[in-house]
């Protein structure tokens, strides 16, 4: 039985971190857009933390808000991963900080993801596990290459009635149509 959500180990990513890490994500930005150019990135990484994190981890994504267009900072949250855009006036770095220290004082668990030296130096310690942004890219990279291999084997399964059908059944159909008892 999965444990409760409150009872997982917090993760926490730096959004725009991981999303400068990956051509995987920034061949969906795309800086002529009229709207936010970061949206499409930030959408598939919200996608790939909740497949990464499924079972295991609480995520949560920061994104600072100097890099959001939308002043409306939107609610992304979605697929169970917690999205937070940072206050008007602070950095995404004081919102993992205080992600991480809450986290502490629970206490509870936390990985923290990022390539910020920085943010880095600040949260580590016990209990808290930091990986860079380069190692969720690649986890993230296998997972989806995992998916396309499942779903191309899927894809070329053959998809005859015949084939769907219990092989009990199957054989009685067959009886029946020979014209055996």
């Amino acid at each position: 039985m999965p444990s409760a959500p409150s009872t997982r180990e917090l993760l926490v990513v730096d959004g725009y971190n991981v999303l400068h890490k990956s051509a995987r994500y920034l061949a969906r930005a795309d800086e002529t857009s009229e709207g936010d150019p970061f949206e499409q990135a930030r959408e598939l990484l919200i996608s790939d933390v909740a497949a990464y994190a499924k079972g295991r981890f609480n995520p949560v994504v920061v994104f600072d808000a100097a890099g959001n267009v939308s002043p409306e900072r939107p609610d992304l949250s979605r697929a169970g991963v917690r999205v937070i855009f940072s206050a008007a006036g602070e950095s995404a770095d004081a919102v993992i900080e205080r992600l991480v220290t809450e986290a502490r004082l629970a206490p509870r668990a936390v990985t923290v993801v990022t390539s910020d030296r920085t943010i880095r130096a600040t949260v580590g310690g016990v209990p808290v596990t930091r990986v860079s942004s380069d190692v969720l890219v690649a986890d993230v990279g296998a997972l989806a290459a995992e998916y396309e291999r499942e779903n191309a084997a899927r894809q070329t399964q053959h998809m005859r009635l015949e084939d769907r059908i219990d092989p009990a059944a199957r054989e009685r159909l067959w009886k029946i149509l020979r014209g055996e008892s």
